[in-house]
């Protein structure tokens, strides 16, 4: 598309979304790798909360492409996902009046890259998986710093994984490349296919 030049420029849109956020990493104060997660229980009631992205694997990947997080598999975020299989987030950057928006497929990422990507947080952030049991009521935050405690103890300076905390990887149908405009004439490409193994059909849409 001749219309989509300079910073919507090119033709893998797992790249383009590299490049806004390494453009980011140099202007964002906190945390440029943030979205904030959609997703809906059983009811259909939605749901949104800000996490970590850890990764966008490029097109060459495996997955062809995809968007990587981490988090307890017992936290009701992780239970909707299961049971939709599908979520939806956005990136948004205040610095550079930029966001992408994202929706497609999910799936675990419980392998040797969760194993890695755990391996290289810190020893407490280590702990402290293990010793959330995320989402569900706690009574004090004396009770969980015990927990803390109790885990260091039974695991070490070189905690495994815990079998309950892993990533997802979402695989998307649908990207959003969004940039602000003069006189809220915004500029907004969405790359869109019906199925993760099309090709991507690429349009400008109305601000």
């Amino acid at each position: 598309m001749s219309d989509r030049t300079g910073i919507f420029a090119g033709d893998d849109p797992f790249a383009l979304a590299q490049a806004w956020l390494a453009e980011a990493e140099k202007s964002e104060i906190n945390d440029p790798n943030a979205i904030a997660l959609a997703t809906v229980d059983v009811s259909g009631m939605p749901n949104a909360r800000m996490v970590l992205l850890k990764e966008i694997e490029g097109a060459d990947a495996p997955s062809g492409g995809a968007f990587l997080f981490y988090t307890n598999y017992g936290s009701v975020k992780a239970q909707e996902i299961e049971q939709a299989g599908k979520v939806a987030f956005v990136m948004h950057w205040k610095s550079l009046r930029r966001q992408i928006r994202v929706r497609g497929l999910v799936s675990r990422e419980a392998g040797e890259k969760a194993d890695s990507y755990y391996a290289s947080r810190s020893l407490k952030s280590r702990l402290g998986a293990w010793a959330s049991k995320q989402s569900q009521p706690l009574s004090s935050r004396a009770a969980l710093m015990a927990e803390v405690a109790k885990v260091t103890a039974a695991h070490g300076p070189m905690p495994a994984r815990p079998p309950f905390w892993g990533g997802f990887r979402i695989v998307p149908t649908e990207i959003e490349f969004w940039a602000d405009g003069a006189f809220r004439l915004h500029d907004r490409f969405r790359w869109h296919r019906a199925h993760t193994t099309e090709a991507w059909e690429v349009a400008r849409l109305n601000p």
